[in-house]
């Protein structure tokens, strides 16, 4: 096996961005244009770091769930999840984070990188109320770069082709990994079928 080492034993492996472009549309604020793509995604991963390590967590809701305040400020509800808090605890550790915004359909992703706190101010966390319900706290970002990145990984894994989805069935539930990481102490099948209601009840 060949490992890279060095910075330049990895450059020397690869030419130069293979176009102007792959430079000049990275900007140090949401752009209009760039607004345009946070305002229809539905689907965010938003990365940090922290003593732990790295995490990286799904974040959706409708089109537009991440607010531009600014061209420098994105606001994220933190919508109830599993509680372990991995992703504010990092936050409020190291504050740096990345987001990659996904909307169906579309090839292009939007990357932003930034700096983020976290806040628990009411009025705020009450603007983004869904269902009758706010989230606790909200992720404030500090935008340093965003940028747009090309189709090419999306058109290779057919992600929006609807021919290459498989049906459900065909991978295990999470009951089943529960119980089968558990050796038979969790028990799978129950926690399967209460999960739609569970869902409904705790989506918000």
């Amino acid at each position: 096996m060949s490992l890279i080492s060095t910075i330049a034993e990895l450059e020397a492996l690869y030419s130069e961005p293979v176009q102007p472009a792959a430079r000049i549309k990275v900007l140090d604020h949401v752009s209009d244009q760039y607004h345009a793509f946070i305002q229809a995604s539905p689907f965010m991963i938003l990365a940090s770091v922290g003593p732990s390590g790295v995490d990286c967590s799904p974040r959706g809701d409708p089109a537009g769930f991440v607010r531009v305040a600014d061209a420098k400020t994105l606001i994220i509800p933190d919508r109830r999840g599993n509680n372990r808090l991995d992703s504010l605890r990092n936050i409020i550790e190291d504050p740096r984070v990345h987001l990659l915004f996904m909307i169906p359909g579309i090839g292009e992703t939007l990357r932003v990188v930034g700096r983020a706190v976290v806040s628990a101010d009411l009025d705020l966390c009450a603007s983004f109320t869904m269902q009758g319900k706010a989230p606790r706290t909200v992720i404030i970002v500090t935008v340093e770069e965003a940028y747009t990145q090309c189709q090419k990984a999306l058109v290779r894994s057919k992600l929006w082709d609807p021919s290459t989805r498989i049906s459900r069935a065909e991978l295990p539930t999470m009951g089943q990994i529960l119980s089968t990481i558990t050796r038979g102490d969790f028990d799978g099948e129950a926690y399967d079928k209460a999960y739609p209601e569970r869902l409904r009840q705790t989506i918000y």
